[in-house]
């Protein structure tokens, strides 16, 4: 059994309920659809990420022998049998990833018969919570150092092995060159990218020894350490090696910095490796960074050429949730519409249209019933899953990330950058406004 594509992977009321649906014979179509309610602190707009894991899962739903082996000791044999035939068969229309995206517009709507759509609510909220968490967490670095190497660094601080792989995915996805987790690059044929640890300096008997073997080891690859003892001095051997190497064809690519003033470091560094012949050689830094040290290391001029970013953007560290819902609109083709106080919804099947201004940048969008209420702009929401099958294969995550990065030219300058811009406009359309109206009077009767 793989944990990560169980059923069991839900919350307990989700098969509570599941079994008084089935009990009552409630199996009509359901339509769900997943929003954010608002953005995160600091953040301007939202990158929807984690589609292609959801549909992975939707398509290959069922319980195991294993599994409903466990169930049957909690819930009646009629429910287990009803759980044993139990797929996945509904409908979908999503946001494509990589769509940027804002509060109260669906990124997802599932369409199908009750029990099904409910059932998958908890998965598709924790794939799609987390990867669009994490991806729009790395737009900014992108959108703050567009033309620099960066580097997803995260993995042994995310929260458990899944958050590392979908962290790197998400992040490359938003822009990101690759990641150091090797796992990442054969899941999802992420470029990888990596150096020495402080280790491996210390565990020679002198630094240039390390630089040395490590030259010889991967020739082509010489991205070197050079912060473990003192910065300069490490700068002045890697030059000197620099000849030796030279003799037997090996080029020094780089050296790394990950500690101190990384901006007064690379500075006398650049120096350094200049005036020793080694104009060629990037510098690359780390060390807990996120967008807003790269924007003040880049406002500063440090001649630093990629970077790599770990802790702060695989946890989300300054925004680590979104307040996201996966909540019911229609069932049996009535629309339902929840009433809490500060978490009422827009009932009803809905579309997203989008419009631009002259210039191509995003200028408004409208929220619209799917049915009988037309907009003007580019309908966001697009069929993904028919009947429990993808219609069309999966894109490539390399064409995904470009498609990404290209709608990051539509955004408005003052929603560009790290400063909290204005609100975008999203409005909600009138025949929208009246049918929530409308039920709201008809509840209250």
């Amino acid at each position: 059994m793989n944990p990560q594509s169980s059923p069991l992977l839900t919350d307990l009321y989700q098969l509570l309920m599941l079994q008084s649906y089935r009990d009552h014979g409630m199996e009509d179509t359901a339509v769900f659809e997943l929003f954010v309610r608002k953005l995160p602190p600091g953040r301007n707009f939202m990158v929807a990420a984690g589609l292609e894991q959801v549909l992975d899962f939707l398509e290959n739903l069922k319980f195991s022998p294993e599994e409903l082996a466990w169930l049957a000791s909690r819930f009646p044999p009629a429910f287990i049998a009803y759980l044993e035939q139990f797929r996945f068969d509904g409908d979908v229309h999503a946001m494509a990833e990589g769509t940027i995206f804002f509060p109260n517009q669906p990124i997802l709507q599932i369409s199908a018969a009750l029990p099904q759509a409910q059932l998958v609510e908890s998965r598709v909220m924790n794939l799609l919570h987390f990867e669009t968490l994490i991806a729009s967490k790395a737009a900014r670095s992108v959108l703050v150092a567009p033309d620099k190497l960066l580097v997803d660094f995260g993995m042994r601080r995310a929260h458990g092995a899944e958050a590392a792989l979908l962290a790197a995915r998400a992040s490359y996805l938003a822009g990101f060159s690759g990641s150091a987790t090797v796992l990442a690059g054969t899941l999802y044929d992420i470029p990888l990218f990596g150096t020495m640890a402080h280790s491996y300096i210390q565990a020679h008997a002198d630094e240039t020894s390390a630089f040395e073997h490590f030259a010889r080891s991967h020739p082509d690859n010489v991205i070197l350490l050079i912060d473990t003892y003192d910065t300069e001095a490490a700068a002045a051997k890697v030059v000197t090696l620099a000849r030796k190497l030279q003799a037997d064809g090996i080029s020094i690519k780089g050296v790394r910095l990950d500690s101190g003033d990384l901006a007064a470091h690379a500075r006398q560094v650049r120096q350094i490796l200049d005036a020793g012949g080694l104009q060629q050689a990037t510098i690359f830094a780390s060390g807990n960074l996120d967008e807003y040290r790269l924007h003040a290391l880049l406002s500063s001029a440090a001649p630093i050429d990629g970077f790599g970013v770990g802790t702060a953007l695989d946890i989300s560290s300054d925004s680590p949730s979104l307040d996201c819902a996966y909540k019911l609109q229609e069932y049996a083709g009535k629309p339902r519409r929840k009433r809490s106080e500060g978490k009422a919804t827009w009932p009803g099947r809905k579309q997203v249209y989008r419009s631009y201004s002259v210039d191509g940048c995003l200028a408004g969008d409208v929220v619209a019933l799917a049915e009988n209420d037309p907009q003007a702009g580019e309908a966001l929401l697009q069929p993904v899953m028919r009947a429990g099958r993808r219609i069309a294969a999966h894109a490539p995550l390399q064409q995904l990330r470009r498609q990404t990065v290209a709608g990051y030219a539509h955004l408005p300058h003052t929603m560009a950058t790290l400063d909290t811009a204005p609100a975008y406009p999203v409005t909600i359309s009138a025949a929208l406004q009246a049918l929530a109206q409308q039920l709201d009077a008809e509840q209250v009767k």
